[in-house]
C-alpha cells in the first residue's frame, strides 16, 4: 500500500506560478512510476504528467508541455509538479498517482494507476 498525500494547491493570477508536492510513504518510492492529474468541475480526470523511476518524463501536450515540469526526489519520497503561465483553464483539483514501475510507458488513463491522493485545489483567477 502506498499513501500520497499532495500539497502547494492555491489561489494564483494568471500568469503565475504554482509547485505542486506529493509525499509518498508506505513502499520503496524509487519503484514507482508517479504522476499527475486533474479534475475540473464537470470534466473527467486528465492525465497531466508522469515520470518513471529513472527519471524519463511525459506531458499532456495540449494540457502541460511547455509550462509543466514535473520532478522526483526519491532522497525526499516527493513528486513535484512546476506550473508556470498558469490559465484560468488549469483550475482544477489536482491529483498525485503511483503504480508500480514494471518498466512498460506511462499511461494517460487514470485507470491505470494504482494508488491516488486527496487532491489538492488550483485556481487559477483572470
Amino acid at each position: 500500500q502506498v499513501q500520497l498525500v499532495e500539497s502547494g494547491g492555491g489561489l494564483v493570477q494568471a500568469g503565475g506560478s504554482l509547485r505542486l508536492s506529493c509525499a509518498a510513504s508506505g513502499r520503496t518510492f524509487i519503484n514507482y512510476a508517479m504522476g499527475w492529474f486533474r479534475q475540473a468541475p464537470g470534466k473527467e480526470r486528465a492525465f497531466v504528467a508522469g515520470i518513471k523511476w529513472n527519471g524519463y518524463s511525459t506531458y499532456n501536450t495540449d494540457s502541460a508541455k511547455g509550462r509543466f515540469t514535473i520532478s522526483r526526489d526519491d532522497t525526499k519520497n516527493t513528486v513535484y509538479l512546476q506550473m508556470n503561465s498558469l490559465k484560468p483553464d488549469d483550475t482544477a483539483v489536482y491529483y498525485c498517482a503511483a503504480h508500480p514501475d514494471l518498466g512498460s510507458m506511462l499511461s494517460t488513463f487514470s485507470a491505470a494507476w494504482d494508488y491516488w491522493g486527496q487532491g489538492t485545489q488550483v485556481t487559477v483567477s483572470s
